[in-house]
Parts: C-alpha cells; structure tokens; sequence
C-alpha cells in the first residue's frame, strides 16, 4: 500500500487486484498475452482507477506498458449502455493514435465498448467539418488539431468525458504546434466536465515542460498524482549505442549502404533516423539508386502513403525504413533491432544544441519488449562531434566508438557486443 495526498493506493500485483470487468481481464489474458502488471502498471493502475479518481502526470520508461495503463483506465471508466464520447485519447502523429487504437480494439474485444478514430483525412475523402454528424463513439482517439476542429465545432461534445489521455503529453504541451490545440480542448472538457480525469503520460519531460504542465494541471484539475523516473534512471542500457565518425556526408551514405544495410538485413529490421523530409528523400533515393529496397515516411507524404508504408513494415514486407522524428515516439515494432542516426536530432530553436528527448525516443525504438538492440550514431565534422558529446553528459552515459569506418569486422564486433550476431 502507499499514500498519495490523502489517498490510499494498493499497488496491483495481479490485475485481478484491479477494479476491472472480466471481459477486460479477459482481453488481457487473452488477447493481449500479459501474465501480470508492469512496475509502472502496478504503481499507475490503482492510480487511474481508484476513487476520486484524480489524475495524473507520469513518467513512463519506453516499453514499460504505458499505453496499456492509460487505454485499461479509459476502458474501465466507460458506461458501455451510455452511445456519448466518454473517453477521449490526444497523440501527437496520426501513426501513435493508430497503434493506440490497435491496442484498445484487443484490449476492449470482448467490452461491446464502441472506439473512433479523429485524424486528418486526405482532400479525396475530407468532408467539412460542419457536415459531419456528431460523434457517439464511447472512446475516440485522435490528433490534437482534428480534435480541437471537432470540439469547436460541436460535434465531439465533452459533457459526457469522465477521463482525458494525453499520450507523448510533454510533446504535445512543449512550446511546438501542439501547445494551443491542446491546452484549447484541456479548457473546454474542463468547462463541461469539471470531474473529468486527465492522464498526461511520456517517457520524457525536460524541466520546463514538466513545471508548466504540473501547475497547469493543478490549475485545471486540481487534485493530481504525479510520478516522474530520474534522469539516471532513463532506460539508455538496453540498447548498445555506437558513434561512427566519418569524414563526409556521402561517407554516411556509403557506411549504410556497404555496413548497415547488409549487416542489418540478417538480424531485423531497421530504422533510419534524419531530420528533414529533404534529407528522408536524398537518402531513399541515393539507396534505392544502388539497388536496395527501402520505404521512406514523413509528413509530405499523404495520409493514406503513410498507413500503407506503416502497415507493409509493421507485416515485414520490408526491413529498412526512413523516417523524420514523425516514428521517434511511441512507434511499436518488436522486429527493429537497429536504429541509425543519420542525423542527430537537434533542438529546433538551435541546432547546436542536442534534442536529448528525441534521441532517447530514437534509439528505444530498437530493442522493444525486452529484445536486444543497437543503434549507430554517424557523426559528421566538428558540430556533431559536440552535439553527441553533450547528448553523453546530459544522460552520463559513454557512447563506444566503432574503431574503423572502412572495416567490416568492426561493424560485425559491434553487432556481437549488442547481443545481435
């Protein structure tokens, strides 16, 4: 048992130690193959489904069961005979609320338990918003400018919400295109259902956004619970990390083609990380031109481009993938073993200075569900020699240099030390 405020938690052993239906106890066991709670879902859980149900900021480490606590709170707070929007989940890419849609369908089979989606569609298939009839669907899932479209317009009504999920919340809430989106529908649900519970979950918060998003919180819903891992305890071991210092940029090109590309092909799939949707094309047709078969993502491309390159790497039809930071968060695909950093991220308001977030997003896309995994940094003159030096200090960890770029053998010594030959 532990206290929170004036609350008393009892910290879920077993999910049968949860307030839950049997049809959701079932769709655990069942279809989601799970033999007992995560830490984090053992500490969240009795959090999100205890009365007063207060809510909650938490930290969750990448893989630890995130989006099974929010999407089981959000199944267990619904009155299945009430046809109104009773819950309602914000991510930040069309792709995370697709997987947590996936996720809810399995976990909610066996509920009756209605869901929809609310992305942006392509022009083909778009119908005003105004035309639209109202949503009834029990749970929605959607991106935060399509949700706010649909709140302001009436048609997503909020008086029915009993509890409100932001998933990458310190995304969604950092000063970027989501902020006034979002903090807009946290306003209006809170105008009409004043008890609604707000779930804020992400692997990371950096301090500024965690200070605004706790007083904001506080704020708005008053009473909360709030859990947050300390920096050291990130979860950077699981994956190997590798930096390969190159001389020029088509070295990088060379070092994917005739390292990576014929390495990565035996032990999985691949990820290969750039930041610019220019960089995403360069690179896919500079390897596409030497024969091999990738599929690039990022956010030129249209919606249906997008599901269609998703779902071919999510079945294996294909095994290397470029992307911008459009798949950096929360993208789940147990067969991705190495990450690569063409590019290493950078803040967006001064690219001398590291995006620690989205780097511990990249590189825990590769070793999921427990897997081993390796992720190849390529550096490229003197600012990301700085860049990556201040991503080791910032997380305390030493990133091991491969010795060679040129040797094959090094590349191979690499991959054994990562568990993945």
């Amino acid at each position: 048992m532990f206290v929170t405020g004036d609350t008393v938690y009892t910290s879920a052993v077993r999910f049968e130690d949860l307030d839950v239906s049997p049809e959701l106890l079932r769709g655990l066991y069942v279809e989601m193959r799970f033999e007992r709670p995560s830490k984090i879902q053992s500490q969240t859980l009795p959090m999100i489904l205890t009365p007063p149900y207060k809510s909650l900021v938490a930290q969750a480490r990448n893989g630890s069961g995130k989006t099974t606590c929010f999407v089981l709170g959000m199944l267990s707070r619904v009155d299945p005979k009430l046809g109104a929007p009773q819950a309602l989940c914000i991510c930040p890419t069309r792709e995370l609320a697709i997987q947590n849609m996936e996720v809810l369908l399995k976990l909610g089979k066996y509920t009756g338990i209605t869901s929809e989606l609310a992305l942006p569609a392509d022009k083909a298939s778009y119908i005003p918003v105004a035309k639209r009839a109202p949503m009834t669907a029990q749970v929605i899932i959607g991106t935060p400018g399509t949700v706010n479209k649909l709140v302001a317009a009436k048609k997503l009504g909020t008086s029915f919400l009993k509890i409100l999920v932001f998933d990458e919340a310190d995304h969604m809430l950092a000063e970027s295109g989501f902020k006034e989106d979002s903090v807009r529908v946290m306003k209006e649900i809170v105008k009409w259902s004043p008890k609604c519970q707000a779930l804020l979950f992400s692997a990371t918060f950096n301090d500024t956004v965690q200070a605004f998003v706790s007083k904001f919180v506080q704020d708005l819903f008053q009473e909360y619970n709030e859990l947050y891992v300390k920096k050291e305890e990130l979860p950077l071991d699981p994956v190997k990390q590798y930096k390969v210092n190159l001389p020029d940029e088509l070295s990088k090109i060379m070092v994917i083609k005739d390292k990576i590309m014929d390495l990565g092909d035996k032990i999985g799939q691949t990820i290969i990380f750039v930041r610019t949707k220019e960089s995403a094309c360069m690179l896919h047709e500079a390897l596409v031109e030497y024969g091999y078969g990738v599929t690039t993502i990022h956010g030129n491309l249209t919606q249906e481009d997008r599901d269609k390159v998703v779902k071919e790497f999510k079945d294996g039809l294909t095994h290397v993938l470029i992307s911008t930071d459009l798949l950096a968060r929360g993208f789940d695909q147990s067969k991705v073993n190495l990450v690569v950093n063409y590019d290493l991220p950078v803040d967006a308001k001064n690219y001398s200075e590291p995006d620690n977030n989205a780097y511990l997003h990249r590189i825990c896309r590769a070793g999921r569900f427990g897997r081993k995994g390796a992720a190849f940094n390529l550096l490229c003159g003197d600012r990301d020699y700085m860049i990556m030096e201040k991503i080791e200090r910032h997380f305390n960890h030493s990133v091991t240099e491969v010795p060679s770029w040129t040797s094959d053998e090094d590349f191979k010594d690499a991959l054994r030390k990562a568990g993945l030959m």
